[in-house]
């Protein structure tokens, strides 16, 4: 059995190398290329300088759109996760064939394009759309409305598109927990609420701080959504870059931009690390 074993992790070798290989490769391009001046129509200096850096970090315009990016990202995950830790709870918790039925609709859904999904919503959404037409004859609003352009709407396209990522793994996390704790706590008088408070919220924890990470990195360079959605109005930082690299031709500053959101979600990430560890081992010490 252990060479059997060790047979399958050779075959995973092979992948491995060449998705590390690839990622290292563009990712020493657009460091490369972010410490060279722009000349104009795509021609970059052959010294190394720091003037991308420079303007980018003294401009407000760029600093604006770091922060109006990680504020739509965190506001698309917070709202995310509270939208997919009850239906993933639901779910893990039917006995029925309906749970499948659920789960392998929420699985579907992740293989359709974002962009066939923002289309989707833009569509819903529209002023003729059936959004607005049902709200329009329940009374709830006087004219119709839109969501391109608006900050709603770019955080609902990002939701749209990793609700079900977000789903899927806290499902897996709900999964390990037993159900036999949640019956034991009812037995001794507990509610639903407090045992959802006491025992699933505590014990899921370290699931959902992954998912919430996973799905703020997904936002935060989530391009599609924001584009389509945005309508050139809501500028994040991958909009940007997009448009310094295919329309302005400024390959170094756009290198430099994809730099600096990288290690803005690296760092985002690494001090969300940092504060749940020591939250929880504040928690154990006043055990």
């Amino acid at each position: 059995m252990s060479g059997i074993k060790a047979r399958w992790e050779l075959i995973l070798i092979p992948p491995l190398l060449l998705t590390v290989v690839l990622l290292v490769a563009s990712q020493f391009i657009f460091i490369k290329g972010s410490f060279h001046k722009d000349l104009g129509y795509g021609d970059l200096s052959t010294t190394y300088e720091l003037v991308n850096y420079v303007r980018a970090f003294s401009d407000p315009y760029y600093l604006d759109v770091l922060l109006l990016s990680i504020n739509v990202s965190a506001t698309a995950t917070v709202l995310t996760m509270v939208c997919a830790v009850p239906v993933a709870y639901i779910i893990a918790r039917m006995t029925s064939r309906w749970a499948m039925l659920f789960l392998a609709l929420v699985v579907v859904a992740q293989f359709v394009t974002i962009a066939i999904k923002v289309l989707g919503l833009i569509v819903l959404f529209s002023p003729d759309g059936i959004v607005n037409r049902l709200f329009l004859a329940l009374g709830l609003i006087e004219e119709t409305f839109t969501i391109l352009g608006t900050f709603p709407g770019v955080i609902t396209g990002l939701m749209y598109y990793s609700l079900g990522f977000a789903v899927l793994l806290i499902y897996s996390v709900i999964l390990t927990i037993p159900r036999s704790l949640e019956e034991a706590a009812q037995i001794h008088g507990a509610g639903r609420f407090n045992v959802y408070r006491r025992i699933i919220m505590p014990l899921a924890a370290p699931g959902t701080v992954i998912c919430s990470l996973m799905v703020f990195n997904i936002s935060i360079g989530g391009f599609a959504s924001t584009a389509l959605i945005g309508a050139g109005k809501i500028l994040t930082l991958p909009v940007i870059v997009q448009r310094s690299v295919i329309v302005n031709y400024n390959y170094g500053m756009g290198a430099a931009l994809a730099v600096i959101l990288l290690l803005s979600v690296i760092l985002i990430n690494l001090f969300s690390v940092w504060m749940v560890h020591r939250f929880r081992r504040g928690k154990a010490m006043t055990v």
